[in-house]
């Protein structure tokens, strides 16, 4: 390259940049035309009620934080009384991610190219995953509660159902990493799909297939507080009660705000120990405790 090229260069790579930041402005422009064409759709859908509605939005929340002050005695009663109703929604969420895991770990080798014992079954057993995946946890709790009825098994086989396809995705990305090296070895002298999956595979993967488990299991408690608003059981179902019960009843409600909020913060702490201390034995399982 001589030095009359470099000022073409210089020049080439300012237009280019020049066309980025053009496409980038453009595309802001129509992110931001989208959404403030979908808040007036909102809006004209709501009887144009949105902005009216606006400055009123922390009406609720100050008369729920007011009552719930004033009658702060009567909190550690209520909280004891929908103690209950947790347990029910932690059994829900338990339930839920071991079936969830123990399908998507099935789902996960069977989705995995050079693990699956199917090969050509593998986009089958992927778009299953997928929708398992796009359905809504709420929209097959509804659809099992008006066959099955009202209670928990409709919620806990709900979200048992979305967590396969989640977890499903996440075990077979990692399964996709695992070497296979030890799947050879074990295929060399005669072992079982099986037996090849179990001492090959599964040891490589447990990690992080227990850690994404436990995250779900974060995330599968709030699932099942929000369909107890559909009458799916648990606290979600004692919390919509208080709520419509109107004012004059808030302390409820309020004091299960705090046992739900404490309990996600406490099972977020918990799960959050055990994934530290899984990945930090992978680690040191793979670098001979050398980290």
């Amino acid at each position: 390259m001589t030095s009359t090229d470099a000022p073409a260069i210089a020049e080439a790579y300012r237009m280019q940049l020049s066309r980025r930041r053009s496409y980038s402005a453009l595309l802001w422009a129509i992110f931001a035309l989208l959404m403030i064409s979908g808040f007036w759709l909102a809006d004209d859908r709501n009887a144009g009620g949105f902005w009216e509605g606006l400055p009123r939005i922390f009406d609720y929340p100050s008369e729920l934080v007011a009552e719930a002050v004033q009658k702060a005695g009567n909190l550690p009663g209520l909280m004891l009384n929908a103690l209950p109703a947790l347990v029910e929604t932690i059994n829900i969420a338990a339930v839920a991610t071991l079936l969830g895991g123990l399908g998507g770990g099935i789902m996960a080798l069977l989705s995995t190219r050079g693990l699956a014992p199917w090969p050509r079954l593998v986009p089958l057993f992927r778009r299953l995953l997928d929708i398992a995946r796009a359905i809504p946890e709420l929209v097959i709790a509804l659809v099992l509660i008006f066959i099955l009825g009202g209670g928990p098994v409709p919620a806990a086989i709900a979200i048992a159902f979305h967590s396969v396809g989640a977890l499903g995705k996440l075990f077979s990305e990692v399964a996709e990493n695992a070497s296979l090296k030890p799947v050879e070895g074990l295929e060399s002298v005669g072992a079982s799909w099986l037996l090849r999956i179990w001492f090959g595979i599964i040891p490589q993967v447990a990690p992080n297939w227990a850690s994404y488990a436990m995250l779900r299991f974060e995330i599968n408690i709030r699932a099942s507080a929000i369909l107890g608003f559909v009458g799916a059981g648990g606290i979600g179902y004692e919390l919509r009660n208080a709520i419509s019960w109107g004012q004059g009843r808030y302390d409820a409600a309020a004091a299960i705000f705090i046992l739900l909020f404490a309990t996600i913060v406490l099972f977020d702490q918990l799960t959050s120990v055990a994934r530290n201390r899984l990945v930090r034995g992978q680690e040191q399982g793979q670098y001979g405790g050398r980290i």
